[in-house]
């Protein structure tokens, strides 16, 4: 599998888009031993990777976010755990550690050697880095789905469907304390399918009220409350970020103040 990972490399267009090839096809050997172990029995995969690789959303993405939907048969520890085997038979150099000390409990998987040997790093030591969350209080209101999605190999995931998803970005763009491209990247994305994408008002409702305060916002107004946010905020800092993450680099220009506000007008 090691030989596969590179060879997906070999021809990428820049660095950047090879580092983001690499990447994802580690994210799918992860989500492949979480299938293994029956992690979503009790898991939902959530936030911008399972856009990603659930409904194709064109940007890629760094983290594996996943909600803790039932506490029955959850063993993060073991879970890692076999993922370390995992990627050590698949040939790779795995360090993986593991914090469940708070809330939102946090794994890192990082490989070494694998960007020098994959020509992206002049440092034999240098790691390619993938963090794991799972939140074990989430908000309640999510809507599952379940199917099997094949990138790269095949596996069966449980997630949130798309208004769930759509929530949880509307959440991020409201609650989160700095701007970030790639969420309003990903709300062109939702604005723009046919239908729009509607959020989960329940989720939503509740995302609000665990971190804002209860009856604090009113996720019915959630296109007002978007709107006063963006008006707000420099649009131009917000190409830095998602730029990186593009499959074509040059759909950072659908990011202006303009088409963002006819969207939420639409």
């Amino acid at each position: 599998m090691k030989e596969q990972a590179l060879s997906l490399v070999r021809d990428a267009a820049d660095r950047g888009q090879a580092l983001n090839t690499l990447r994802e096809y580690l994210q799918a050997l992860v989500l492949r031993s979480f299938h293994e172990s029956e992690a979503f029995r009790c898991l939902a995969f959530v936030g911008g990777t399972a856009l990603r690789f659930l409904h194709g959303l064109p940007r890629f993405s760094e983290d594996l976010d996943f909600s803790l939907v039932s506490p029955d048969g959850y063993a993060g520890q073991v879970w890692m755990a076999k993922l370390k085997r995992d990627l050590a038979l698949a040939g790779f150099t795995p360090e993986v550690t593991w914090n469940d000390r708070k809330t939102v409990h946090t794994g890192w998987v990082r490989l070494r050697g694998l960007l020098h040997d994959a020509g992206l790093s002049p440092m034999a030591d240098e790691k390619l880095a993938i963090k794991v969350e799972v939140d074990t209080r989430p908000p309640g209101g999510g809507r599952c789905e379940r199917r099997i999605v094949t990138r790269h190999l095949s596996f069966l995931l449980q997630y949130h469907d798309p208004a769930s998803l759509m929530a949880g970005k509307v959440h991020a763009l409201l609650a989160r304390r700095y701007a970030k491209g790639r969420d309003w990247y990903d709300l062109v994305w939702y604005l723009s399918q046919r239908p729009p994408v509607a959020p989960n008002l329940t989720l939503l409702q509740n995302a609000l009220d665990q971190t804002q305060g209860a009856d604090q916002v009113d996720a019915r107004r959630w296109m007002e409350e978007v709107r006063d946010r963006l008006l707000a905020m420099d649009v131009k800092a917000l190409l830095e970020d998602v730029g990186p993450f593009l499959e074509r680099p040059r759909d950072a220009a659908l990011i202006t103040r303009e088409n963002l506000l006819g969207l939420l007008d639409r």
